[in-house]
Parts: structure tokens; C-alpha cells; sequence
């Protein structure tokens, strides 16, 4: 898959770059993302309108056969054990990656902001331009999606779903113990309820390096993974994010269940998060900002009288957190559905996942993940909403 780098090219004129150059290895989203290969050790993407890498003898086989580069060369080709010999092999690697420039005329380049420091210094001082790009221009083509990447992540929500269903199945088989949910004669835990979601998703070839099964007080903080027993009558937040363990996309889906009998006030803030989530998804389309639907789950709750951080930004309890984001190579990527004038476009991929907190009470959160179309949405989530597990 070669990606639209339209944007990218017309940065690099701007900027008066010969090329745009990365030094990572592929946990790095946007190294994945332009080289169109994966290697766990990293190695370089020059991008100056051909797509070029530069990589060990190990994975120069496989670049050749899986990358959708122009060329591939190897770092054996400069003669790198030489020049280890001579300036050591930080010296050597500069020497190798400038001649690799130079080899393609390219003498100024333009790098990500994350982009190694010593390497930045060892180009220059070999006479190499290097200018830190800080627009984050790949992330930014990212964030819209190709058909290609939509199907990535609606697999990888079909297999999310499966998971969740498995949670909510452990939650709706436990007996009532008294102050806690039992299974299978054991306390039913956060962490078991997370090793049983994982399992599901190892069968069908994706990974869960984390997932928040968080109860009462601790659902109330939104990033509070949980941890021990799980307690009938109150709140558990279930949020999952499964990445494919081959094309490296992710999901995104949260749920809230109550195992017995929830509080009046848990059932209020459901129905209003439930009524949240329609209004952010009516005003979802392009052209939209994150704004715009930022502001449309802040209208549903403080018109019921619940605090929002664009009503009181000190606030701690309430609806505490933005609206949702992007989701693609990254769990959390662009677009921010915030405070912020960031336009939805056609192909973006988003959550939308408002929710109400207080320790006193729990917390309640409602997510679905939606892409944009060239006339609204199409919401990837078929998992039903519903609080209470019976």
C-alpha cells in the first residue's frame, strides 16, 4: 500500500527540503506508515518523492520483497564495518547515512520531531541540512484513512466485540456473593476479566496490551485500568482496544454494565451518556470540527445540570475528558474531537465516547467507533448498549 503523500510533497516544498527522512523502527506509527515496512531494530526511510530505505543485511532480504519502496540498500553497502573501524559506530552509522544522501542527491532534509538527536548533529556536522519537522505532516495524512485501512479496523472491531461479549458473559454468569461477583467459586476480578478478554482475541490474531475493567470508585478515574474484585450494584466500565497483531490497526469500544441493581443516579447519567452519544454522532460529518461535536455532548449534560470541562475547566467530576479521537496505527491519534477547530474529513476514523464521573458514585462511559463519509457516518460498533447484565 502506498499512501497519498501529496501533503507531503507540498510540505517539503515549502519547507525547501530535498527529502523528508525517518530513524526509527516500526513500533513508530509513522515510520510503519510511509515505509510500508515493519522491523522490530530501526532503520531509515527517505522520502523526496521516491520512497527509498536503508537497512541492515538482516532485513534487507524481506525489505526488498514487502516494501513498496523504490530501492532498498544495505548499510553493508557503504561500507560500514570499514568506517566502524575508523570512527566507531556512531560515527560510522553518520557516514553511512550521509553518503546514502548524497548517493541520491539529497543534502537537506526535513525530520520528525522524535527524531535522534545524536544523528541529527553527526548529519550536520558531515555538511547535511536537517530541519526538525514539528507539523506532524505524516500523522496528519494518516489520520484519513484508506478503504484498505478501514477494512484493518472494522476487523479488528468484529474482534473487539467478541471480547467484549466475553466480558460482559463473565459478568452475567457470577453469582452474587454478598459485596462481590463471584465465578466459578473465585472472586471475579478485573484482571481475570482482562486475561479472558485477551485469550479471545490471541484466537483470532490480535493483541490486548491493555484494557480498563475498572468498578465503583475506580471507574470514576477514566484511565484507571482496575484491579480485584468486582462488585454488584455498581458501575464497571469496560474498555477495550485490541490491536491486529498483523497490519498493526487498532479498535476502540468501551461499555458499562451493572451486575444487580443499579443507583438512580447511575441509571440517570446511562440515559443522558446514551443521549450524549446520539447528539456527538448527529454532528458528525464533514467539515464538522472537533469542536462541533465536542460541543454537542457538553450541551446534552449541562443542560441537565452536570459539570463539563468547557463549563468549568477545574472541574474533577462530571464529564472530564474530550469527546473522542482518531484510531488507526496509533490507539490515540488525529483527529481530536476537543476543544479545537480540527475539521472532520471523509476517511477519518473516531471515537465518540463521552461520560460522567464522580468517586462518590462510579463512572459511566458509552463509546462507539465511527468513520466519516462523504455524507455523515457509518458507525463501525454493533455491540448494543445496555447497563444492566442480567
Amino acid at each position: 500500500m502506498r499512501p497519498d503523500l501529496s501533503k507531503l510533497d507540498a510540505f517539503l516544498d515549502e519547507a525547501g527540503a530535498d527529502g523528508y527522512l525517518v530513524y526509527a523502527d516500526a513500533d513508530e506509527s509513522d515510520q510503519r506508515y510511509l515505509s510500508g515496512f515493519a522491523a522490530p531494530d530501526p532503520y531509515v526511510t527517505l522520502y523526496d518523492g521516491d520512497l527509498h530505505l536503508l537497512v541492515s543485511s538482516l532485513e534487507y532480504g524481506r525489505a526488498t520483497r514487502e516494501a513498496p519502496a523504490d530501492d532498498v540498500a544495505r548499510i553493508a553497502d557503504f561500507g560500514y564495518d570499514a568506517k566502524r573501524e575508523e570512527y566507531g559506530p556512531h560515527g560510522a552509522r553518520d557516514r553511512v547515512l550521509a553518503e546514502f544522501l548524497a548517493e541520491r542527491g539529497v543534502s537537506s532534509v526535513a525530520a520528525p520531531a522524535r527524531f535522534p538527536l545524536a544523528t541529527a548533529d553527526g548529519l550536520r556536522d558531515l555538511g547535511v541540512e536537517v530541519t526538525a519537522e514539528t507539523d506532524g505532516v505524516v500523522t496528519e495524512i494518516r489520520a484519513t484513512k484508506t478503504d484498505e485501512e478501514i477494512e484493518y479496523v472494522r476487523g479488528a472491531q468484529r474482534a473487539n466485540e467478541v471480547a467484549l461479549a466475553r466480558a460482559e458473559e463473565l459478568v452475567r454468569e457470577a453469582e452474587i456473593d454478598d459485596e462481590t461477583l463471584v465465578y466459578d467459586g473465585e472472586a471475579l476480578t478485573s484482571e481475570r476479566v482482562r486475561r479472558e478478554m485477551e485469550i479471545e482475541l490471541l484466537r483470532r490474531g490480535y493483541a490486548l496490551e491493555e484494557a480498563i475493567v475498572a468498578c465503583g470508585a475506580a471507574a470514576a478515574d477514566p484511565h484507571d485500568r482496575g484491579s480485584g474484585p468486582l462488585r454488584p450494584d455498581e458501575p464497571i466500565i469496560v474498555d477495550v482496544f485490541p490491536r491486529d497483531k498483523e497490519t498493526k490497526y487498532y479498535a476502540d469500544m468501551t461499555r458499562t454494565f451493572v451486575r444487580g441493581e443499579p443507583t438512580e443516579t447511575v441509571r440517570e447519567w446511562y440515559d443522558l451518556t446514551g443521549r450524549a452519544v446520539a447528539a456527538a454522532l448527529d454532528a458528525v460529518e464533514p467539515g464538522a470540527t472537533g469542536r462541533d461535536v465536542h460541543d454537542a455532548v457538553c450541551d446534552v449534560y449541562e443542560a441537565a445540570g452536570e459539570p463539563t470541562l468547557r463549563s468549568d475547566p477545574t472541574t474533577e467530576t462530571g464529564f472530564i475528558h474530550s469527546t473522542g479521537h482518531g484510531v488507526g496505527l496509533d490507539v490515540h491519534e488525529l483527529p481530536r474531537l476537543a476543544d479545537v477547530d480540527e475539521e472532520l474529513e471523509p476517511g477519518h476514523v473516531i471515537t465518540i465516547e463521552p461520560g460522567l464521573y464522580d468517586p462518590d458514585v462510579g463512572g459511566v462511559r458509552i463509546e462507539d467507533l465511527v468513520r466519516v463519509t462523504e455524507d455523515g457516518y457509518e458507525n463501525l460498533t454493533s455491540y448494543p448498549k445496555e447497563l444492566v447484565v442480567e
